[in-house]
């Protein structure tokens, strides 16, 4: 990718498509990660100053979440000093928000030059799905009905099951939910501690990645930075309150089967040479 000093229009449409993609996946079960690689990838948008615009707009989609929970996070900040549901909620994501930041650092590096590619996302999206159905098949046994009831282990547990998302293609959003099924929590509890464990991992992330390519960013580069983040927070709003209406009467079949047909098409035209997913764009 290269940026000029006046934004060009090619370079435009492609950060606002690619703002697009975060916001609408970066909190459904699908994968943004995943999403964002196949795009860019058909975009021919790379380079290593396409890492500081990902790092942008992720902060665009956080921010969309920030504000729709306002509230709860107002209640939760000013019930610190004496509210026992407000400390314990805070000490539950700070235990989910750990096992990320450990294997984050140890293994992030390696994950990103060997696992981010559009089959390791393909292959991660097609067994996800499959994942993804057996869990709302089984028998639920809810014994959380609300974030408030969640004990440490609850959340630990949460944890654990978001660093699988370390893999490209596996889904943040739909590990920690589907975990969250898995573990006994209601699918209204486990999205909403989905959306509020996202906070400090996305912003941590961002942070952590910032500081690390901060000779990526540069002025000239605002205008196209400004396009992926009001795009990508904009979208996030949108898909934060449709899947919150969405689960009140459905399950996550839907999206398992759109992440089972989505990887299975990238498999196929890789795998009859359709589409050339193994070279690297610059």
């Amino acid at each position: 990718m290269a940026f000029g000093g006046l934004m060009e229009l090619w370079t435009a449409i492609q950060a606002l498509i690619l703002g697009i993609v975060e916001g609408l996946t970066e909190f459904l079960p699908i994968s943004s990660t995943g999403h964002q690689i196949i795009v860019a990838d058909l975009l021919n948008f790379g380079g290593e100053r396409a890492m500081a615009f990902n790092i942008i707009i992720q902060l665009g989609a956080i921010l969309a979440v920030v504000w729709e929970f306002r509230r709860k996070i107002f209640e939760v900040v000013t019930g610190l000093p004496t509210q026992r549901n407000a400390q314990r909620f805070t000490v539950n994501l700070l235990i989910a928000f750990m096992p990320a930041v450990v294997l984050g650092v140890i293994f992030a590096d390696l994950i990103h030059e060997y696992l981010f590619n559009p089959i390791t996302v393909a292959a991660a999206l097609v067994v996800g799905g499959v994942i993804m159905l057996w869990a709302e098949r089984r028998q639920h046994e809810v014994h959380v009905n609300t974030v408030d009831e969640m004990s440490w282990k609850d959340a630990l547990k949460v944890g654990f099951a978001q660093c699988l998302a370390m893999i490209p293609g596996t889904s943040r959003s739909g590990s920690t939910i589907i975990g969250g099924l898995l573990f006994g929590l209601s699918r209204k509890t486990a999205t909403e501690f989905s959306f509020f464990l996202a906070m400090p991992t996305m912003v941590g992330a961002a942070v952590y990645s910032g500081y690390k390519y901060r000779n990526l960013f540069q002025p000239d580069d605002l205008p196209v930075f400004a396009v992926g983040f009001i795009t990508s927070f904009i979208f996030a709003m949108i898909a934060v309150r449709g899947l919150l209406k969405f689960i009140a009467n459905h399950s996550y079949a839907a999206f398992a089967w759109y992440r089972i047909a989505f990887g299975l098409v990238i498999l196929a035209t890789w795998q009859f040479g359709w589409v050339d997913w193994t070279a690297v764009h610059s």
